[in-house]
């Protein structure tokens, strides 16, 4: 590429253009696998991406059937009551900016403009919105996945020992626990077929093999063939490390969340993903660019279908 000389923005407007294109094809490419949200948490796309929020509606029924007489007149009959409940949406933004200089200096030397803050702002977005999935927003009064107060809670069994410390054995009572209270809490109509832990905790069973450590299966295997979702449906059960959970339980140590992962009970809000604006000339020597998103949070609907189990690793030092 020749180098063009341009005496003012307004003539370096097309150049930018042209490399805020191939920039922004670059920022849809790039993956980010430690924003790990859309692995743990079902995220939810739909409708319009500009609505102010979302509206939705809760059935449940209650009545019973019974034995009938021909002649009998006490059909039990079934009563449907309906909640209403919003979720309002909001927009995240960070941005770029490029100067006269800048782009004759990627002319001259036949150069694409620095992608490097747009990649920093595309970071950040992703950042904010793993942030916000998983523990919230106090800005916004939203809660994440890690701490909505209606997700029922308890202690795991510790007596003093955290897992980093514990048994196979004892880390699997603790899975086996937590997996039962939601079947017990819904009255035996939900499974949780997924868990998600504190970063420790999954390394600690990652890591430690049974026996004396002269064997082949490690304590993850173990909680994977051992645990009473996978005995009673023959289903895998998903595991997850998710490290906002190291700092979620109540005194600030580990917190292990097990549930069934599927929209109808917990979902990411994303109506916009992050969108790419078209560059700008801001002065009389500057550019401008930017990635917006809109979000409304994490929503847990069926908030009985999880279950916290708290003080699974310590809290940190």
């Amino acid at each position: 590429m020749s180098h063009v000389p341009f005496a003012d923005a307004q003539a370096a407007f097309p150049f930018v253009i042209a490399q805020g294109r191939n920039i922004e094809t670059r920022i849809y490419k790039k993956r980010y696998p430690t924003y790990n949200y859309a692995q743990v948490i079902p995220v939810v796309t739909e409708g319009n991406q500009w609505a102010i929020g979302t509206t939705f509606f809760s059935v449940d029924s209650a009545g019973e059937a019974k034995f009938l007489s021909g002649s009998g007149t006490d059909m039990p009959f079934n009563k449907s009551t309906k909640d209403m409940a919003s979720h309002d949406f909001a927009m995240i933004g960070s941005g770029w900016e490029w100067t006269i200089e800048e782009i004759n200096q990627a002319s001259l030397y036949g150069i694409d403009l620095s992608a490097t803050d747009a990649m920093s702002a595309t970071d950040k977005i992703e950042r904010m919105l793993n942030g916000i999935a998983f523990v919230g927003s106090t800005e916004k009064n939203w809660t994440g996945f890690a701490n909505d107060t209606n997700v029922p809670r308890a202690d795991v069994d510790t007596a003093g020992t955290f897992w980093p410390a514990k048994t196979v054995d004892a880390m699997l009572k603790d899975v086996n626990d937590v997996l039962s209270r939601v079947r017990t809490q819904t009255n035996e109509i939900e499974w949780a077929d997924s868990l998600a832990l504190p970063p420790d905790a999954f390394r600690r069973l990652a890591t430690v093999r049974l026996g004396a450590g002269d064997g082949a299966m490690t304590g993850l295997d173990f909680i994977k063939k051992g645990n009473i979702y996978t005995a009673e449906t023959n289903q895998p059960l998903n595991i997850y490390p998710v490290r906002e959970l190291a700092t979620a339980s109540q005194d600030g140590g580990g917190r292990m969340v097990a549930y069934r992962r599927d929209e109808e009970v917990v979902r990411f809000h994303l109506p916009m993903p992050r969108t790419v604006l078209q560059a700008r000339q801001k002065s009389i020597m500057g550019f401008e660019q930017g990635i917006i998103a809109r979000t409304g949070g994490t929503e847990w609907r069926l908030p009985k279908a999880a279950a916290y189990a708290d003080e699974v690793t310590a809290p940190p030092a």
